[in-house]
């Protein structure tokens, strides 16, 4: 199984369990306010992506798991931002049946977002 990661609010995860699909993009931007793709990450880059768009988020998030097999919409792996380094971006809504775990994600003791050691999550 091949995994993706998408970071999230606690809250925003429980309201689209209501809703029946996700639909935020990142933090602050959703698919209903014109963005156009579900913003991921590779185990290896939650601890940059979350420590440049989260800095000063002080409460704890949630990691949705993502099978990447399972989803819907389309996934394309780019690197939209020219940097040399390439993200996965899911083109529509998230089925939530693609999401396979959801795991607390806190600040580590220095402060900072960690970065994903679990090897589980590497594919």
């Amino acid at each position: 199984m091949a995994t993706i990661l998408h970071l999230a609010f606690p809250d925003q995860w429980e309201a689209a369990k209501q809703a029946g699909s996700y639909r935020w993009s990142t933090r602050g931007k959703s698919l209903d306010d014109g963005a156009t793709f579900i913003h991921a990450a590779r185990p290896e880059q939650v601890g940059m992506v979350a420590n440049f768009v989260y800095d000063d988020v002080e409460e704890p998030l949630c990691l949705l798991v993502i099978d990447t097999e399972r989803l819907v919409s389309a996934l394309c792996d780019e690197d939209l931002d020219a940097i040399g380094i390439s993200f996965p971006h899911i083109y529509g809504p998230l089925n939530l049946d693609a999401v396979v775990d959801v795991r607390p994600y806190l600040r580590g003791a220095d402060g900072r977002w960690p970065e994903v050691l679990d090897h589980s999550l590497r594919s």
